[in-house]
């Protein structure tokens, strides 16, 4: 499963035969690890969390109080998942149909941020460094850099790679306040320049 020298798990925390739990990372109390889901290294896995099986965690990952990870969704590395979150792996949910072999996979990719009580509906991708807003409800993809807000989410501007507002000129441009990193739009899509180039 993994060495305990190098992880921290709570004694009322539940881990599964088979799980994998990477090194350095942290497991806090009444979290429940399913076996074959695969948690990688420094993360940190707050109180009440459920991970489920076959569930994918990266490295750096944060994942705050009373989350509920389905099997089907992939979180990529230095992912921040806020209070609450929940994610979903049906679409048509029924208690006398049983549809496990209908999840769909859900991928949040590395250094994106969902905010506390968002609903990420199933089969959607939350791109790089995209920011969810609190209580928001997700049921289309989210471009990379993108904050979404709302019910349903929608676009409400774009974000930095260090979480900050951008406010592009006319001409594409915007520069993160915070690390002075720099971004062009192009085609609705954002990405940062390397040296301002």
């Amino acid at each position: 499963m993994q060495d305990n020298s190098t992880v921290f798990i709570h004694s009322t925390a539940i881990i599964d035969e088979g799980a994998v739990i990477g090194v350095g990372t942290q497991i806090w109390h009444f979290s429940h690890v399913m076996r074959t889901a695969v948690i990688g290294a420094r993360c940190n896995i707050g109180q009440n969390v459920y991970i489920d099986r076959n569930v994918v965690i990266g490295d750096g990952v944060k994942i705050q109080n009373n989350v509920s990870v389905y099997d089907g969704v992939l979180v990529e590395d230095d992912v921040f998942l806020g209070p609450s979150v929940v994610f979903t792996n049906v679409i048509n949910p029924r208690s006398f149909i049983g549809r496990k072999e209908e999840f769909r996979p859900t991928l949040v990719q590395k250094g994106a941020s969902i905010g506390a009580n968002a609903t990420i509906l199933c089969g959607i991708r939350i791109g790089p460094y995209a920011m969810v807003g609190a209580g928001a409800v997700v049921t289309r993809p989210v471009p990379a850099y993108g904050l979404v807000t709302g019910n349903p989410a929608r676009l409400a501007g774009w974000v930095s790679r260090a979480g900050h507002k951008l406010q592009f000129s006319a001409a594409g441009e915007a520069f993160c306040p915070g690390s002075g990193e720099y971004y062009r739009m192009e085609n609705g899509n954002v990405f940062p320049v390397p040296d301002g180039h």
